[in-house]
């Protein structure tokens, strides 16, 4: 088992973001679990692939060559996959993974994730995707998303399918926990 893990490039400017990922590398190791990630040696994207590898454990980077100077591709891994684009790399990472989590980060961050969750939603995969809030990073955008709900733009069921958790092993047991909806229609209001 994989999961895959979305990161900054940069460390962000809280130290709890380092710690968070940190602890995130070590544990999905000790749970058995591999490791693909954005393929840099910098930012939390460096820090979670450094404590899995340094814990003994499975870690791919997958990274686009225009970002391998760029994001400065990390040089300490076994197996580190260098792909044409940016879709590309998004989808090699899906198809080696077997859930999603996100750490802090910026808008690439975001993108990769919300671009999962939307697969998900659309039925593409039945893979678990998750927020590790650390330091409250993401309860902005949790509070974003229940008013998507309220607005009538997005499912209760398919929100509730974003797992959102503050430590790491209680993230990781309701990943293994994760049952994806029973399928329904996308549309609100066109049953």
């Amino acid at each position: 088992m994989r999961y895959c893990v979305f990161s900054g490039s940069s460390p962000g400017i809280r130290e709890g973001y380092a710690r968070a990922a940190d602890e995130l590398g070590r544990r999905l190791v000790a749970e058995g679990i591999g490791l693909v990630y954005g393929g840099a040696s910098v930012g939390l994207m460096g820090t979670v692939a450094n404590a899995a590898l340094a814990a003994g454990g499975e870690v791919i980077g997958v990274i686009p060559r225009a970002l391998v100077d760029r994001e400065v591709a990390h040089k300490g891994l076994s197996d580190l996959r260098v792909t044409s684009s940016m879709h590309e790399r998004k989808a090699l990472m899906a198809a080696l993974s077997d859930g999603f989590i996100a750490l802090p980060g910026g808008i690439g961050t975001l993108e990769e994730t919300f671009e999962v969750w939307t697969w998900a939603q659309l039925g593409h995969h039945h893979k678990p995707c998750a927020l590790l809030n650390c330091d409250g990073f993401y309860d902005g955008l949790n509070n974003f998303l229940d008013n998507v709900v309220e607005e009538g733009f997005l499912r209760v069921e398919h929100r509730k399918t974003l797992i959102c958790e503050r430590d790491s092993q209680i993230l990781l047991q309701a990943m293994k926990q994760y049952v994806p909806p029973t399928p329904m229609g996308k549309w609100i209001g066109r049953e």
